[in-house]
């Protein structure tokens, strides 16, 4: 059934059809009743895309994230999508493997207003590829953020986290840190790792570059590979602990530990990074440092939500406190 059918069957306009479908209050209550009651008995569904393309709004936000792997991203995720229902929006959830031709691609959408507004989790590299854009279209960064961007953004303090998990080591008599970090194109590798290297620096101990090993990735194989190349450097120079820059890297580091005869914590301590559901789980409890990771996302989505309601407003960037857990691995 047509919107011309409906109005046919009420006996009514068109125009008087799509005002009472819309909302609209100059439509009096019998009129109203009657076109309500032919658009449920015909079963006639509004074209939402036409509408949308009518009114610029889609009620869509894309979440751009670099690695679905990674379990960090969905509780995030999951933040995003509980505010956006409670708003009425629906989430579309871009997989852009932190490829800005393929960010580039969802940032398209906003342009041609199929989707209202965009939250995203790729590297700020990438994001600086795209800062021609970061005035005209309404997004924000979340966990990965440039103050210079001129976006509103949400995050946590890495630089200070990784402290707290180096200082924790040192505080449990560890000198000989190591540290796994990953893809150092993403700035929460950086941070983290100047908080591990000024940590060591001001407790008065020389950060070996032995020590530290780049993985460019967050997988569990690759962690544990790594982590069996530090522990197998002979003399001082192998670590009696180590930090992960996030939490699927520790648990790679504890097999790999475990793989060449290393036990967690007697002979070398883990802390991660993220406090990742499994976290508690595994053997030994990863002492890690937590996120608020569905904080992080519910926060971004408000912010968005601002942007919507008043894109000439100033919406601040938010940062979000983390704190140590302490469990049997450090």
């Amino acid at each position: 059934m047509s919107i011309a059918g409906v109005a046919e069957q009420a006996g009514v306009s068109v125009a008087t059809v799509s005002r009472v479908l819309n909302g609209h209050s100059n439509v009096r209550p019998e009129t109203r009743d009657r076109v309500l009651a032919a658009v449920q008995t015909s079963g006639y569904r509004v074209n939402e895309l036409a509408r949308n393309l009518r009114t610029a709004e889609s009620h869509l936000l894309l979440t751009m994230v670099p690695d679905f792997g990674n379990p960090f991203y969905a509780e995030v995720v999951r933040g995003i999508d509980a505010v956006a229902r409670q708003h009425g929006y629906f989430m579309l959830l871009c997989d852009t493997g932190a490829d800005p031709g393929r960010e580039r691609s969802y940032f398209d959408m906003l342009r041609r207003h199929r989707a209202d507004g965009a939250i995203c989790l790729d590297p700020d590299t990438v994001q600086h590829a795209l800062a021609e854009d970061s005035g005209t279209l309404p997004w924000v960064a979340c966990c990965e953020f440039d103050t210079d961007m001129g976006v509103p953004w949400v995050g946590i303090d890495n630089y200070r986290a990784a402290g707290d998990a180096v200082r924790h080591l040192l505080s449990r008599g560890r000198r000989r840190i190591g540290l796994i970090n990953s893809d150092d194109g993403y700035l929460y590798a950086r941070q983290r790792q100047e908080g591990y290297l000024d940590a060591l620096r001001d407790a008065g101990v020389t950060p070996l570059s032995a020590w530290r090993r780049n993985v460019y990735s967050l997988d569990y194989e690759a962690a544990a590979t790594a982590a069996a190349e530090l522990v197998q450097q002979s003399g001082e120079n192998a670590p009696d602990a180590i930090f992960a820059v996030s939490d699927t890297l520790a648990i790679g580091a504890i097999n790999g530990l475990r793989s060449v005869g290393k036990r967690t914590p007697a002979d070398v301590a883990v802390v991660g990074f993220d406090d990742i559901s499994v976290a508690a789980q595994i053997d030994p409890p990863l002492t890690t440092i937590a996120q608020p990771m569905r904080e992080l996302g519910e926060t971004a989505a408000r912010l968005l939500l601002k942007r919507l309601a008043d894109p000439a407003a100033s919406v601040p960037g938010v940062l979000l406190p983390h704190r140590l857990v302490v469990r049997l691995s450090a």
